[in-house]
């Protein structure tokens, strides 16, 4: 997940690794937000819904809803799923801290899973150790995951090559690892909500997939949509209307 910017702030020149990519593999050009600020973003990407479309806010009373989660769905299907949180301070942490914005951890948010959040929201580590440099070295990547760099990485606060830098840093690791290699992985970057437009930045990294543009109205629920079908689950709340981008794409499941 990236932050705040929209697909004109970004591309070509401004995050040139993640273009790269976007040229290779594949990429949206009218992926748009569903709401703003980040929270609900988050929660729509995350859980299907933006629910009462909450100004961003800690978890607790007044902020925090119903499951389940794309998290939980997979967990109660047998799938595994994880999460993983740039400076977090420790798992499923629902403060603010330092570069760590809760906000940005949807997860967090829903304390009917909060055992699972406790079991699989985790601090990421850096790029070369920790929770997730371990898992991509062990070709143990969960059927679902979320990625969030810090506020300094992810546009929020720092730049856009700050943010690319972020990605340059992390996903080479992921795709010489042993779940990209297999061909059983799919990376998404996407931001959550734009800034001088609502049209984002939406890349897809997958197996087959190469130069895809796609041009069709999209947005948040459709990822929502993708995650539930990876996890062999039904579409959760509002992504049951989207269309498919497993079809769209040709995408094995």
């Amino acid at each position: 997940m990236e932050e705040n910017h929209s697909i004109d702030q970004v591309f070509p020149s401004h995050m040139p690794y993640l273009w790269s990519l976007a040229q290779r593999y594949g990429r949206a050009t009218a992926w748009t937000d569903v709401s703003h600020p980040s929270l609900p973003n988050y929660l729509a990407i995350f859980a299907g819904s933006i629910f009462d479309n909450p100004q961003d806010c800690g978890p607790g009373a007044g902020c925090q809803y119903s499951g389940p989660t794309v998290f939980g769905q997979a967990l109660a299907a047998g799938r595994t799923a994880r999460a993983y949180e740039e400076s977090m301070p420790s798992p499923c942490n629902t403060s603010f801290s330092g570069e760590y914005d809760v906000n940005h951890n949807p997860w967090a948010y829903f304390p009917s899973e909060a055992s699972q959040c406790a079991h699989g929201d985790v601090p990421a580590g850096t790029a070369s150790s920790g929770a997730f440099a371990s898992d991509v070295r062990a070709g143990t990547l969960p059927d679902v995951g979320l990625l969030t760099p810090n506020l300094m990485h992810d546009g929020h606060d720092g730049t856009l090559a700050q943010a690319d830098a972020f990605l340059l840093s992390w996903l080479p690791a992921v795709l010489a690892g042993p779940d990209w290699l297999a061909g059983r992985l799919a990376v998404v970057v996407v931001f959550d909500e734009g800034e001088t437009i609502d049209t984002v930045p939406f890349v897809i990294l997958a197996p087959g997939v190469r130069g895809a543009v796609l041009t069709t109205a999209l947005d948040h629920y459709s990822l929502t949509r993708l995650i539930d079908q990876v996890a062999g689950v039904a579409p959760l709340r509002n992504a049951a209307s989207r269309p498919s981008l497993a079809s769209m794409l040709g995408l094995k499941l």
